[in-house]
């Protein structure tokens, strides 16, 4: 595994990194993140997520409109209120796709690294 100092081909360097340079780093990562946060996604994970981002954002466009059209504040706040839902789904999925990879895949590796950083993490989505 590479240290954390060294820049990642991948993701750090991809404009003087060529296609093989590229491929030996991917190879290199065993892990599912690399050394600068980034994390890789299976098919269903990505897609699940990205769901949900598009009707969130459907969602903010429609308020946007709902403004723009001097809808009545209670219609609108109960809109709000949808989206606060929806972004708190977004945000368990990703939490529970969090544990069970990155920290899961760390203790099993002997770290607490990336237990440490949720511990960390939790008190700021419990706000």
């Amino acid at each position: 595994m590479r240290e954390a100092t060294e820049k990642c081909p991948r993701c750090c360097d991809t404009a003087n990194a060529d296609d093989r340079e590229v491929r030996e780093a991917e190879a290199e990562t065993e892990s599912s993140s690399c050394c600068c946060r980034h994390k890789k996604r299976s098919e269903e994970e990505y897609k699940s997520l990205i769901h949900r981002l598009n009707r969130i954002e459907g969602q903010i466009r429609g308020i946007r409109g709902m403004v723009e059209k001097d809808i009545y504040c209670a219609d609108i706040l109960v809109q709000v209120a949808a989206v606060n839902s929806a972004l708190n789904g977004f945000s368990k999925e990703l939490l529970a796709q969090h544990v069970r990879t990155c920290v899961a895949d760390d203790l099993r590796a002997g770290s607490e690294e990336k237990l440490d950083e949720l511990i960390k993490l939790l008190p700021k989505l419990m706000k």
